[in-house]
């Protein structure tokens, strides 16, 4: 495993901005390549089983965004997680609105969806939308009447566990309304650890013979403006691919991402010859320059109250990862072993601090 450190960090353009700003923090080891030529697939740390799936289909003989699909749609279809696809949060009226981005290297097209009710795998209709029409992004009403005229059966995405989250919100978000929460110790403590969230699933693969793909699917953030779209179904800030040099995806707040199209950058950076986890680190470095300029997103210290968190993978197989904060994990399978990385990160947590 490659050690890329502080100093190292620091001799870059990327780094040099945030010197001042490290509060004396290192930067931990993030992964590096398994030999070079090989199959490889990366996902946001909620995408362990992604990573399995897809790198069974590649095993197989399979093409890169079969795998990545076939990876996310386990997430999208699982209940029990709340930031994607069935059973995520809702909006601020209690409805489930979903976003997904699909890139294909070889072909360099792409197909997007954002806003999209009553579907379950927005992934699936992302590819539909990139291979069946000669559009990149459908919102909305649009993209469900697309959806349905391709088969998808709609269904309501609110589970009894989202529901109640979203119900919980709405009787304790204010005194001076109608709506009564429940007494405290009625309330289970796993709707209490998911009130708020950003979570999105990201996974990026390339194959034996350097063919990439990504997806990028989600449910956005929770209690959401009706209507919002965050970076997932955007190219070049949810998801870029460009088949002559690698894959990136991205995790967290959305609207950083999108004031700064991150994944492109990272593709971009890699593309000058950075590694994966240089071009990552430099985009979370990007991200807070310009989070500086509005300091109602800043802490004390001139930090993002947020998260944010990219990944990436080259042609060669090469992969990495970081995260603005210390405590960002992975899914990497690099053909021999699945398993969950440390990311590379700018910051420690506030009390991991001396």
């Amino acid at each position: 495993m490659a050690k890329y450190s502080r100093r190292d960090f620091l001799k870059t353009g990327a780094g040099a901005g945030a010197a001042a700003l490290f509060a004396g923090g290192r930067l931990p080891s993030a992964a590096a390549a398994a030999s070079p030529g090989g199959a490889r697939v990366v996902a946001s740390g909620n995408g362990i089983r992604a990573t399995a799936k897809a790198m069974d289909i590649l095993m197989a003989g399979g093409d890169p965004l079969d795998a990545v699909i076939a990876g996310v749609n386990i997430v999208e279809d699982d209940p029990n997680d709340m930031s994607v696809g069935y059973g995520g949060l809702p909006n601020e009226d209690g409805v489930v609105e979903l976003d997904a981005s699909v890139m294909y290297g070889p072909t360099h097209t792409a197909g997007a969806v954002a806003a999209l009710r009553n579907i379950k795998n927005p992934s699936k209709v992302a590819r539909l939308v990139m291979e069946r029409t000669d559009h990149v992004l459908l919102v909305g009403k649009g993209a469900l009447k697309f959806a349905r005229a391709h088969g998808f059966r709609e269904e309501d995405l609110l589970t009894e566990k989202s529901r109640a989250a979203w119900l919980r919100w709405k009787e304790t978000m204010s005194v001076r309304d109608n709506w009564f929460p429940p007494k405290s110790e009625s309330v289970p403590e796993e709707l209490r650890s998911v009130m708020n969230t950003q979570g999105t699933i990201n996974c990026i693969a390339v194959d034996g013979a350097g063919r990439l793909a990504g997806v990028t699917t989600t449910s956005g953030l929770s209690w959401k403006l009706s209507g919002r779209v965050g970076d997932s179904p955007i190219i070049g800030a949810g998801l870029y691919v460009d088949n002559d040099i690698g894959a990136a995806g991205s995790t967290g707040r959305g609207e950083a991402n999108l004031q700064t199209c991150a994944s492109f950058r990272i593709v971009a950076a890699m593309g000058r010859g950075m590694s994966p986890e240089q071009a990552c680190l430099e985009a979370c470095e990007a991200i807070i320059a310009k989070t500086k300029l509005v300091p109602r997103l800043c802490d004390a210290d001139g930090r993002p109250k947020f998260g944010l968190n990219f990944y990436a993978l080259n042609k060669k197989g090469e992969f990495g990862a970081a995260c603005l904060y210390q405590g960002g994990k992975y899914a990497v399978h690099d053909g021999a072993e699945n398993k969950l990385r440390d990311a590379a990160y700018l910051f420690k947590r506030r009390q991991d601090r001396g």
